[in-house]
């Protein structure tokens, strides 16, 4: 089911989100606490953003397992980044584990990744590539239900894009989920979806934490807020995990088919789903 962690803030380097933290993202890989299954080693990526340089996110992926792979840890501590993203990789069954099917995944200035699993998604595959613009279908190069859900997203963002950028992420990620659950009742597909997605351009993100009606619940989302008075309020910082990295104060469970919506200033709104 995989976990994965973002952060937006003052600049940091990518250890203190992926490696450093008591249940870091490295951690979660070999030893998660919130699913059944502890390993999350089929594969990891990492995406930051340097906007002084490129709208364009930076990735760094593989197919090996992130707590054994040298160059993560090499490169982790000495690059700087205002927005991260990170995401370590449980294959669903029957997905081959390759680095086309690691998260996150990138279009423009957008980074998407996925923690879940799209329900009866070999049975509604075809129907939803039909669907896809030429833009979404020369995107999607992998196999996952994820980056499927990824091409989606491109096309209602494309759709709803009328100069204001936020709400365009925000409806588009709305409209993906809606998509994907009117397509498992087209299909009577029984098998739920749990889609925590997350979505960023480097300034602002959208996440979810939603299951359909048929699920117990949602995988798990925490979120941790570091706000800063007056003058210094400039340096708050966001952190999101599908699970807490750390046992500092200030870490909360999002509520179940929550969206969540991180603003530029670092401000969280929610929306209901």
């Amino acid at each position: 089911m995989c976990r994965f962690a973002l952060y937006l803030g003052p600049r940091m380097v990518i250890s203190s989100l992926v490696e450093e933290p008591s249940h870091s993202i490295i951690r979660q890989s070999y030893q998660s606490q919130e699913r059944e299954d502890p390993l999350n080693g089929d594969g990891f990526g990492i995406a930051w953003y340097a906007l002084h340089l490129s709208e364009r996110p930076a990735i760094f992926k593989d197919a090996s397992p992130a707590w054994s792979n040298p160059n993560l840890t090499s490169i982790s501590g000495i690059i700087e980044s205002e927005c991260i993203f990170a995401h370590v990789r449980a294959a669903t069954g029957g997905l081959p584990v390759s680095q086309l099917n690691c998260h996150p995944f990138s279009w423009r200035q957008f980074t998407f990744m996925h923690n879940g699993q799209v329900g009866g998604f070999d049975e509604m595959l075809r129907p939803l590539r039909r669907t896809f613009s030429d833009e979404a279908y020369r995107t999607v190069k992998g196999q996952t239900d994820s980056e499927q859900a990824f091409g989606l997203f491109i096309d209602h963002y494309i759709s709803y894009y009328a100069g204001d950028h936020l709400n365009a992420m925000v409806s588009a990620l709305k409209a993906t989920i809606t998509t994907l659950e009117q397509l498992r009742t087209d299909y009577g597909i029984e098998e739920c979806s749990l889609l925590n997605f997350a979505v960023t351009d480097g300034k602002v993100a959208v996440v979810s934490r939603y299951a359909s009606d048929s699920c117990t619940e949602p995988n798990t989302l925490y979120a941790r807020r570091v706000i800063q008075t007056g003058e210094n309020s400039s340096e708050n910082a966001v952190y999101i995990a599908s699970e807490a990295l750390s046992k500092e104060e200030g870490w909360e469970s999002v509520e179940a088919n929550q969206l969540m919506i991180i603003h530029s200033d670092r401000s969280l709104e929610f929306n209901v789903i």
